[in-house]
């Protein structure tokens, strides 16, 4: 698990610097198309785009690593209420919930990307399979790191940084 987990966290960790240095390019594209289309008059066409794109990865990075740390979204009014031994069980359901879509996401992913792969993105000159590239790659993060966190739950370990009694 030590192994795993220096893995896990050297993919969360590039992860987040690719989701940070998205969201940062984002916002140098959008700041030049609005200095273009309203200073100088003229559109960039290829900042929107490129622009939803980058915000696909870093949307997607960033949810796979709040996965791994247990920020993400989720509803524990329940968890609360519950037994430790019931609370292992409903974190564990929810951890094969989420790989589960995490797997869906990369299988539906790839073969939207496949049908897109010979068409163009115009402004781009790009394939169209570019678009579904993030959803794949955050697709196989979360896939991992829940199943990481399912794993650190059968050994006893801590599974995030907000941990539950039954995690300890």
């Amino acid at each position: 698990m030590i192994a795993v987990a220096k893995l896990t966290g050297v993919l969360a960790r590039i992860a987040l610097w690719v989701a940070g240095a998205g969201l940062i390019a984002m916002t140098a594209m959008i700041a030049a198309q609005v200095f273009f289309r309203y200073v100088l008059n003229d559109s960039l066409i290829w900042t929107e785009p490129m622009s939803v794109m980058v915000m696909g990865w870093f949307i997607l990075l960033g949810a796979a690593v709040g996965i791994r740390e247990g920020n993400h979204l989720s509803f524990e009014i329940l968890l609360y209420l519950a037994s430790d031994r019931m609370k292992a069980v409903l974190l564990s359901v929810s951890d094969v919930v989420v790989t589960g879509f995490g797997i869906g996401m990369v299988v539906y992913g790839w073969q939207l990307a496949a049908k897109t792969a010979a068409n163009t993105i115009p402004s781009l000159g790009i394939s169209g399979a570019w678009d579904f590239m993030p959803l794949i790659a955050g697709g196989v993060l979360i896939s991992l790191f829940t199943l990481e966190r399912l794993a650190r739950r059968a050994a006893g370990l801590p599974t995030s940084s907000f941990t539950y009694k039954v995690d300890h």
